[in-house]
């Protein structure tokens, strides 16, 4: 069908008629100035794309008219300019898509229909491991094994990027998915198929919400539902999501982000206290200008973390410039800033004329912010850096939970001596074990990483050093990182520190920490020792940094190395010394602290556009282990039955054109009765595979030892292994158990099995299976196999009192029925033990967040909400799952 909208087409440059755009200035609409910009890129969106059938004009209407439609159940369609992929999700969504051509083509369609349509890129980022470090050949030795590793998984990567259409690959060794999507791919304004338009992205990793702070409107989506809205429109509500907030007097807020890294902390848990779960943040105001772009990124990155949809920092002169600094083309950065300024959507912040309507406006008290950290085990749990040791010690002995330990009283002071290389040692409760500077959320900004080393270089003139036990390291989110901090002369100094560069990657923070040293280990064991994990990550939730580190806490990279020195988070920055030198000088943090001025000096010297240009112009083929990969080079994948990598996944057997009814659930066994905030890592298989777990069962019988069985992430295209790695986080409670632990109770015998066995037991007796759950089920990353795997288990409906957003709809994508208890009730309120089989019916005609009766066999009745929240979902959970329904549609 032909676009309405034609008419306001008109071509940028007279000189260039062959490129237009949709000049929404043309629309004459009064109500266009007053929508905040990211409202305005949906609606360029919808216009652009609009063709009466999938995007229909009441849907522009909707968006035009959002002031007044947010506070109704509306829903309008968003099909972002482009995907992002990085391998734990990439690879995942690569082998569906593979998997989906075979059952396109059985069903008798063409299976090269089947393409992401939007352009896709994959930058592999998750698979290299700190194997080494504290050596100057880390690097080399890590990418070494990592190829060793993962070259199947390579190879596949390798056919997917030659097989479907508008996919690019970014090799490994190239940085961090969201710092090289800031610096590189992102284009801000889009040059595609003689249009111009805005940059927009959906990703299969939730912290995609980074790239809100260059002015390009990103969030993350599921599993391969990331790569689905390429397909079909994302339905996107307007009754809660596109809520904007701003965050008020941001002049002041610059000069704190500056001074105190750990002041964004604050914000992110100023944000979430504020309620702004669901909804886009848009950031205003003149201070808005004194923020850099790697500030605002940061404050956007933890948006996952604050429990909003997008954090958006609109297109300013700032970003402009950023595109300039970071070696794009300068002539394309005009045509941007001149397209920007045409369609109303180039930002001024000191001109509050443009200054849009918002829903809410959030004041934050900045005399409130201090310098914090983030921990023991959440990203949102706020502990300021003057209150780390007592904070620390009260958590050792709080009930078990997420602020708490159990320790007894009597053995908070335990201490373990053991020796390393020859030298004696002790550790105790809140000794650091693991340092890391890792992670895109810091590693992009300049600011801090040029702040850690020149820290790093007045504690070693200073003469302070890091116990060689701790296992430190440096991986930056780009080359760039690396190529600024040598030139800065900085480099050699962390190296000192023991924080060498150790690979380009996600590493310590997605559970890449790689091994302790086996002495430290057995220290923390003899003590039973809440052994510490620093690290400027994003995520530090229970078993995902490394099982030996109870407590884990997110810092800036300065932090990181002032705790790496101090060997513990059990001291006080301003009263007790970070060491004391060969002199016998007590060297506090403050002699050694940079100063603002000496950063920022640094800065304007050494990060300039050359570097940029050097390092991104050869990325996609510097890696010569990678060129050197040999693919298949068939349309269709030819599945290697003996692989352990990469497996053709269950989810398409037996598919058919004809949908099926669906099917009321009866007398379903509870797998798993959970409380509060069980989280993805919790629930997704992540990090190390434990010798004596149902996964590492499964690789021994295929013929491999342990040092081959690698981790959960590189793993993720077998579902195999996915499965029973499903909910066998070492951390997880279960109350159906009395320790922690990823067992659960088989009731039909009694036994007390690992999830995974008691899930096999309960299908091979064909009986269906139900999770109950808490609030804040699924919070943490947007991980598809947190879906995927209970899907493979049997489960068919998740019981809980709230969900995070993501996973509810990954949960929809899968086919799995997400229930929520009614306003007031619980598991408690009810008198659920989980003990009980439940008998959910599932009505002919389902609506949207319908009520459906829940049975039990004690006779009890209730009633939940069935979360399927538009008619999207519905035909998803119709045609059991979006897959399912992409196949379909393909095939017919």
């Amino acid at each position: 069908m032909s676009n309405p909208f034609v008419r306001i087409v008109e071509p940028l440059d007279p000189k260039q008629p062959l490129k237009k755009f949709f000049n929404l200035s043309k629309l004459a609409d009064v109500r266009y100035a007053r929508l905040p910009f990211s409202i305005r890129v949906l609606l360029e969106a919808a216009i652009r794309n609009c063709d009466d059938f999938l995007v229909k004009k009441e849907d522009v209407e909707n968006i035009l008219n959002w002031k007044v439609v947010q506070h109704k159940n509306v829903e309008v369609p968003f099909k972002p300019a482009r995907v992002i992929l990085q391998d734990f999700t990439g690879v995942p969504a690569v082998v569906d898509f593979a998997a989906m051509r075979d059952a396109v083509k059985k069903l008798g369609g063409d299976p090269e229909k089947i393409n992401p349509i939007c352009p896709a890129d994959l930058v592999i980022d998750h698979s290299i491991q700190v194997d080494f470090n504290r050596r100057s050949d880390s690097l080399q030795k890590n990418q070494d094994l990592e190829f060793e590793r993962n070259k199947e998984r390579f190879e596949f990567l390798k056919w997917g990027s030659q097989a479907f259409k508008n996919m690019r690959i970014i090799p490994p060794g190239s940085g961090i998915i969201h710092q090289v999507n800031l610096e590189y791919l992102a284009r801000v304004v889009m040059d595609q198929d003689g249009y111009y338009y805005p940059d927009s992205v959906v990703g299969t990793d939730s912290h995609t919400t980074m790239i809100d702070g260059l002015g390009v409107l990103g969030w993350g989506m599921c599993h391969s539902a990331g790569m689905g809205p390429p397909l079909q429109p994302v339905k996107v509500p307007l009754d809660g999501i596109p809520s904007l907030q701003r965050v008020s007097r941001p002049t002041q807020l610059g000069v704190v982000i500056k001074l105190a890294e750990g002041a964004l902390n604050a914000t992110v848990h100023h944000l979430r206290q504020v309620g702004v779960v669901g909804k886009f943040v848009e950031f205003f105001g003149p201070g808005v200008a004194q923020l850099s772009i790697a500030d605002r990124a940061t404050i956007a990155n933890m948006c996952p973390e604050y429990g909003a949809t997008a954090a958006y920092f609109p297109v300013d002169d700032i970003s402009i410039g950023y595109l300039i600094q970071t070696g794009r083309d300068k002539e394309k950065v005009m045509c941007t800033k001149k397209y920007l300024e045409a369609v109303g959507m180039l930002r001024d912040f000191k001109n509050s004329s443009q200054d849009p309507d918002f829903t809410q406006v959030v004041e934050l008290d900045l005399h409130t912010v201090v310098p914090c950290c983030s921990g023991p085990k959440r990203p949102q749990d706020k502990v300021a850096v003057s209150d780390m040791k007592n904070d620390f010690e009260t958590c050792l002995g709080a009930k078990q939970g997420f602020k708490g330990f159990q320790i007894a009283p009597d053995r908070h002071n335990s201490i373990v001596k053991f020796n390393f290389e020859g030298c004696d040692f002790e550790l105790a409760h809140g000794s650091v074990v693991i340092a890391a500077i890792t992670s895109c959320t810091n590693t992009s900004n300049p600011s801090v990483m040029l702040g850690a080393g020149l820290l790093a270089k007045k504690a070693v003139e200073a003469g302070l050093t890091v116990k060689p036990y701790i296992k430190t390291s440096l991986s930056p989110g780009s080359g760039v990182v690396t190529y600024y901090l040598r030139e800065s002369g900085v480099m050699s100094y962390l190296s000192q520190l023991g924080f060498d560069v150790v690979g380009y990657g996600c590493m310590t923070c997605i559970g890449n920490s790689g091994p302790l040293p086996e002495p430290v280990v057995e220290a923390i064991t003899q003590g039973d020792l809440v052994a510490v994990g620093v690290l400027s990550g994003n995520r530090n939730f229970e078993g995902r940094v490394h099982p030996n580190t109870r407590a884990n806490y997110l810092a800036s990279p300065p932090l990181v190395i002032a705790y790496a020195i101090a060997g513990t988070v059990r001291i006080d920055f301003e009263k007790e010394p970070l060491g004391i030198n060969a002199s016998g000088k007590k060297i506090f943090l403050k002699d050694i602290w940079p100063t603002r001025n000496e950063i920022q000096a640094v800065e304007r010297q050494f990060v300039i556009p050359g570097m940029f240009k050097e390092v991104y112009q050869k990325i996609e083929t510097v890696n010569k282990s990678w060129n050197a990969l040999d693919a298949p080079s068939d349309k269709l994948y030819t599945w290697n039955p003996k692989s352990t990598y990469i497996k053709s996944p269950p989810f398409f057997d037996g598919l058919t054109l004809a949908l099926q009814t669906p099917k009321t659930i009866e007398d379903a066994y509870v797998l798993l009765s959970f409380g509060d905030s069980v989280t993805t890592d919790h629930i997704s298989p992540a990090g190390n595979i434990a010798r004596n777990s149902p996964a590492a069962r499964y690789l021994t019988s295929r013929g491999l030892t342990p040092r081959e069985f690698n981790s959960y992430g590189s793993r993720r295209g077998n579902d195999a292994v996915m499965a029973r790695g499903t909910f066998a986080n070492i951390r997880l409670v279960n109350k159906f158990i009395d320790k922690q632990g990823p067992q659960t109770i088989h009731f039909p015998s009694g036994e007390t099995l690992d999830v995974f066995d008691a899930a096999e037991r309960y299908k091979q007796a064909g009986h269906p299976l139900i999770v109950l759950a808490g609030k804040e089920y699924g919070a943490g990353s947007s991980r598809d196999w947190a879906a995927k795997g209970p899907f493979l288990l049997g489960v068919k409906a998740v019981l809980a009192e709230s969900y995070e957003r993501i996973h509810r709809s990954n949960l929809v994508g899968m086919g799995v029925i997400p229930l929520q208890y009614l306003p007031g009730e619980d598991a408690t309120t009810l008198g659920l033990t989980g003990r009980e089989r439940y008998t959910i019916i599932i009505p002919e005609k389902l609506k949207p967040q319908m009520k459906v009766q829940i049975k039990l066999d004690t006779g009890k009745t209730f009633q939940a909400i069935m979360r399927f929240d538009t008619d999207v979902e519905l035909t998803y959970f119709h045609n059991g799952g979006i897959l399912n329904y992409m196949i379909r549609k393909m095939a017919s």
